[in-house]
């Protein structure tokens, strides 16, 4: 196991969210610094700001994603394609291994609400699958890129 994935968990079991535990281990192979890239994805975690949308974790892989292989001038299609084919193989194994894509499908909570997020609390989901998903997309990270 790379120690790069585990130290996505580990920071994601510090506290930080699946989308900060991503981009903080990974952006930094690409200049981005540790502090800029806990900032950057803080609001992406729980599926976005904790509206159940994409998870975090694969936000945060798709920008690392990007970060390597993203086009910097508006004519460059080539790369931009690579890019997308890129981002489309990393999802289609993250999904391949969890069904989903979306938080509230791959927790089976509503995050919006208070309630969503007690049940998935006392569900121990945070804790005990929440970790699964960072370690899956770091590992679908790592095979793409």
């Amino acid at each position: 196991m790379s120690e790069k994935i585990e130290a996505a968990v580990t920071c994601f079991r510090e506290g930080f969210n699946c989308s900060q535990a991503i981009l903080s281990v990974y952006g930094g192979d690409f200049g981005l610094p540790r502090e800029t890239a806990l900032r950057a994805a803080a609001a992406l975690g729980a599926g976005m700001g904790r509206l159940g949308e994409v998870c975090g974790a694969v936000t945060g892989a798709l920008i690392v994603i990007g970060l390597k292989h993203g086009h910097t001038t508006a004519t460059d299609k080539e790369t931009k394609e690579k890019n997308y084919t890129l981002a489309r193989d990393f999802a289609d194994r993250f999904r391949s291994r969890h069904g989903a894509l979306c938080c509230r499908e791959l927790l089976g909570c509503d995050l919006t609400t208070a309630e969503g997020v007690e049940e998935a609390r006392q569900k121990r989901l945070f804790t005990e699958r929440c970790p699964c998903f960072v370690r899956d997309a770091a590992e679908a990270l790592e095979d793409v890129l």
